[in-house]
Parts: structure tokens; C-alpha cells; sequence
């Protein structure tokens, strides 16, 4: 009530408190509002493409929730990570869509130096609303001596290409888009899919997903030490967007009007202004905070080429980037370090050892090189018949997507898995071609098939199967092993001695049969879940040896 007292008294002084509130409070907004609402717009299409447009099931929201998808989509912004889609190119020497993606960015950065991290990344937009709301609560203050930690994003750069190089993906573990995409889905997402989906079909959480949870959350919580700890010296795209700065076509500019407030040191989050206030040009991501602080616009932004024509008027000092920003030594022990990792990831694989990958998928090989772990075949994936690779696979196979068949069959009016991975490691299909595609093979286990040990008749498999359209498993007329020499003649006449000694079993024909897993969760939910009359489900579904697209 005061305050409103002293405004009603003393109107001007009370406008003065107000828009000094807001430019304290919203100092982000109030200092570059173009670039802050780019980012807001960018931000939001993440996250609407992410929980709205990939969620697999129609009418929840919407009854147009799958016209999106026919435009719109969803892996977009992984395109743009120009780290993915060069390791992806590297790694399984071929072209991808996120490499022309990758180009555009650089293009793009060329123009408007590192502007992918300060205008469009959606990593870097929640860092920055959680620097907000940790300086809210913390104060912080620039440390000393991290400037030597520099150039530890630059040494995890090349330690990754190194691996590429190898033929190993390690991008897709450390890159931007990927860890910020991993970790939503691993949270939110399954909070999404229990509050809508029911509970129980979400299932326990294992160790991949909390770590995917828990490294998304150490990278926010990264604020509370200093402004955009990630960006500025752990992210390796940004290290690769720095490497392009050398190119640029704009400058930062300091002139002789300067008056040394240091107001510009205070207000660069990524620590691109040197303490005489030049510019670290590697760093610079013309977000124009120091700009738009400065209290006698001495900073300005200009085109290169003008600035020679014009004679070099600034007194900016020489910038401390002028070159590579490794040492010679750094730049060998971060080759040797990425192809170290590379041969022990390699080392840590399981031979024979084949995991059920989704419809469309490369060869094993060329897969796990084009894969970058982002989680989205997860996502939009209904059963989810789709879950992350443990360390059961091995370290190559960490967070890439394998098929669950008794948590979920894959059901054979759904694609969306095809549609939405960036790099083509999982190729676009059809409905017409995904239900022709194989993925596995089913086969019935004869040792726990109640058939088949004679304790019930059981046609789960065969009804699930005849009900997708596939019709690959059969019943057929077995005979079981039943004792009757003790058993006079004449004590059960021909049609009883047929029952019991036959029975209906399934059978699977390997040339109709796509591996759904249709038939497996059947048996799994119904015998195992439910009545626990086996150990494990009567039918397995095996990974195919090709899967060849018909």
C-alpha cells in the first residue's frame, strides 16, 4: 500500500521505480528484445514438436494432431546441429539430411558469427532462462582463472571427429540437441505418457534413463556457478561453430568513445570480451548484450569488409583468436583420446550378440555409425515397443533404439519411428513397405509353448497374428507324447483318443513373418504377466539377420 501511496504522490518518481524494476528483472528482454524473442519462438517449436506434434496417439489433444506430422517435422532442430550431422557423414562416409542441415547453420554462422547458439539453439535458451532464474537467488561474479578452460570444448570437438574418424558416433553422447532431446524424453516424456496413457505402461525407469534425466539436469543446474557454463566450455557444437568465426562476415568493434565502465564484461555471459575490451573472437556469439549496455555506444557490430574499406577507425585491440585455438600438444592428445575411445568402445562390443532393431534400419554396422542416440523414435513410437539399448549391448549400442516386444508389439498401421530420424539411420518407409519390411523373426519355444508340452490348448499367437494381417503362424496337428499301455483296449473310443493324443500348435512361416512382436506380447501379457503359468513368453522374436527393405 505504501508503494502505491508513493506512486499516487510522486508519479514520475514512481514510473522510474517501475522501469527500473523491469530492466533489472527482465534485463535480458529489455537489452536485446529481437534476439530474446527469437529465441522464445525457437524454444517453444521445440518443445511443441517434441511433446504435441510426436506424440503417437490421435484425439488426445486434437483430432488434427497427425496432420502436423505430413509437414512439420519433428527432428528439425536436430538437423540443425552442425556437429551431427558432419560425425554422422565422417563416421559412415555418406551424405545424411543433417550434414545440408549442418551447412546451412555454418552458412548462417558466417553471417551472424556463432548465432545458432545465441538465437536458435533450444539448449541454450533453457540455460539462459536458468541462469535467469538462479541469478534470481545467487550472485555471481566472473571467475577467476577459467580462462584456461577454454578450450576444453575444442579438445572434446576434436576428440569426436578423431572417433568419427575411427568409425565410431560419439556426437550424438555430448552434442547439444541430442542431450537436451535424451533428457526430455527420459523425463518429461514419460511423465507425459503416464499422465495421458495410464501409469502402468510407462514401466520402471532403468539406469540409461536416469542418466539421460540426470545429465540434462547437471548441465542447468551448471547455472548456479556461472552464466552459460555449457556453452562457453564443455559444448563441442559450439566448438564447431567457433572454428567457422574465423570466416565471419561481422565484427565486434570497440571505439575510441569508450569510457572503460566495464558495464560490456559484466553483461557477456560467454566471456568474449577480454578485461582491455577486446574481443575473444571465438567466443563472440553477437547476442549485442554489451551493446545495448553500453552507456555511450561505443560497440557496434559491423560488416568486415566495410570496416577495411573504411580505414579500421576502432581502437580495438588485436583479438586473442587469430588462429587454431588448440595447441599442437592438445590437438594430438585430443586425436589420441578420440581414437582410444573409439577402439574401446569397440572393444566392449558383443559378438553375435544382435539387438531388434525398429523397421527400416541400416545394416548393424552403418547403423550404430549414423545413429546419434536422440530419442525420438522413443517418442513417437505408440507401444512403446521402442526403448534404449543398456549396457547389455555394449558401449556402441549405448541409447540406441531397440525393439521391447514384451513390453509392446509394433503395431502395423504405425511408421512414425521412419519418419522422424534425422541422419537416416532408420530409413523412411511407407505403411505399405513397413509391413513388408523385416525386422526379426519370431520362433516358438517348444519348451515353455503350452501346446506343445501338452498342458493347454493356447491360440494367442495365431489370433494376434491373423488379426494384424500378417498371418504368419499356422496351427497344426501334433501328437503328444502321451502313455496309454496301461489303458485297456476299448476304454476311450477313436474320437477321445484323437483329443487326447493331438493338439493344435503354432507354427511360424519365416518367409511371411516380419518380426513384429505381436505375438510375443500377446503371449507375454496374457501366459506370463497375468496367469504366470511360464517363465518366460512361449514365442521369442529374433533379430533378422538382413533387413532388407522388399
Amino acid at each position: 500500500m505504501s508503494a502505491f501511496s508513493h506512486f499516487i504522490r510522486d508519479p514520475a518518481m514512481g514510473i522510474s521505480r517501475l522501469e527500473h524494476w523491469v530492466r533489472r528483472t527482465f534485463s535480458g528482454w529489455y537489452q536485446t528484445p529481437w534476439r530474446r524473442l527469437v529465441q522464445s519462438i525457437s524454444l517453444l517449436l521445440y518443445l511443441h514438436l517434441l511433446f504435441y506434434v510426436a506424440w503417437p496417439f490421435a484425439g488426445t489433444f486434437s483430432p488434427g494432431a497427425f496432420a502436423y506430422k505430413e509437414w512439420l517435422p519433428v527432428e528439425v532442430h536436430l538437423w540443425l546441429d552442425p556437429l551431427l550431422g558432419l560425425s554422422a557423414a565422417i563416421a559412415a562416409r555418406c551424405l545424411n539430411v543433417a550434414l545440408w542441415g549442418g551447412c546451412v547453420i555454418f552458412l548462417f554462422n558466417i553471417l551472424l558469427p556463432r548465432g545458432f547458439c545465441s538465437y536458435l539453439c533450444p539448449l541454450g535458451s533453457l540455460i539462459d532462462v536458468s541462469d535467469w532464474f538462479a541469478g534470481r537467488f545467487i550472485k555471481r561474479s566472473r571467475q577467476e582463472g577459467e580462462e584456461r578452460w577454454q578450450d576444453l570444448r575444442f579438445w572434446g570437438l576434436i576428440t569426436v571427429l578423431a572417433a568419427a574418424v575411427a568409425g565410431v558416433q560419439l556426437a550424438g553422447h555430448v552434442a547439444a540437441i541430442p542431450l537436451m532431446t535424451r533428457g526430455l524424453v527420459s523425463s518429461f516424456g514419460r511423465l507425459q505418457f503416464g499422465a495421458l496413457r495410464g501409469w502402468e505402461q510407462v514401466g520402471a525407469a532403468d539406469a540409461v534413463v536416469h542418466i539421460a534425466t540426470v545429465a540434462l539436469a547437471a548441465i542447468l543446474f551448471l547455472s548456479l556457478h556461472s552464466r552459460r557454463f555449457w556453452c562457453r566450455l564443455l559444448c563441442p557444437s559450439g566448438a564447431l561453430l567457433s572454428c567457422v568465426n574465423l570466416v565471419s562476415m561481422r565484427r565486434r568493434h570497440v571505439e575510441t568513445s569508450c569510457t572503460g565502465c566495464a558495464k560490456c564484461l559484466e553483461a557477456c555471459a560467454f566471456d568474449a570480451i577480454l578485461p582491455d575490451f577486446s574481443t575473444r573472437r571465438n567466443a563472440c556469439t553477437t547476442c549485442r548484450n554489451c551493446a545495448a549496455l553500453c552507456p555511450v555506444d561505443a560497440i557496434t557490430f559491423d560488416w568486415r569488409c566495410s570496416r577495411k574499406r573504411s580505414g579500421g577507425t576502432s581502437s580495438e585491440t588485436t583479438p586473442e583468436f587469430g588462429g587454431w585455438p588448440v595447441s599442437r600438444r592438445a590437438l594430438l592428445a585430443s586425436i589420441s583420446g578420440g581414437l582410444l575411445a573409439a577402439m574401446g568402445v569397440r572393444a566392449d562390443g558383443r559378438p553375435g550378440f544382435e539387438l531388434l532393431r525398429p523397421p527400416g534400419s541400416l545394416p548393424e554396422k552403418q547403423f550404430l555409425q549414423l545413429c546419434i542416440r536422440c530419442g525420438e523414435c522413443f517418442k513417437v513410437c505408440p507401444g512403446p515397443v521402442l526403448h534404449p539399448s543398456g549396457f547389455s549391448g555394449g558401449l556402441d549400442s549405448l541409447w540406441t533404439p531397440i525393439a521391447v516386444p514384451v513390453k509392446a508389439g509394433c503395431h502395423p498401421e504405425c511408421n512414425l519411428c521412419t519418419q522422424v530420424c534425422p541422419t537416416g539411420a532408420v530409413r523412411p518407409l511407407s505403411l505399405e513397405k513397413k509391413r513388408r519390411t523385416c525386422m526379426g523373426q519370431a520362433k516358438v519355444d517348444r519348451r515353455t509353448c503350452l501346446p506343445f508340452t501338452g498342458k493347454s490348448e493356447c491360440r494367442l499367437c495365431f489370433d494376434e497374428c491373423a488379426a494384424a494381417g500378417y498371418n504368419a503362424i499356422e496351427m497344426r496337428r501334433i501328437r503328444l507324447d502321451v502313455d496309454l499301455d496301461n489303458v485297456p483296449e476299448g476304454t476311450f473310443s477313436d474320437v477321445e483318443l484323437e483329443e487326447m493324443t493331438h493338439i493344435d500348435a503354432p507354427f511360424v512361416d519365416a518367409k511371411a513373418c516380419v518380426g513384429c512382436g505381436l505375438c510375443e506380447y500377446r503371449c507375454h501379457a496374457v501366459n506370463v504377466r497375468q496367469a504366470g503359468l511360464l517363465q518366460q513368453s512361449a514365442v521369442v522374436t529374433l533379430p533378422a539377420s538382413g533387413r532388407g527393405i522388399p
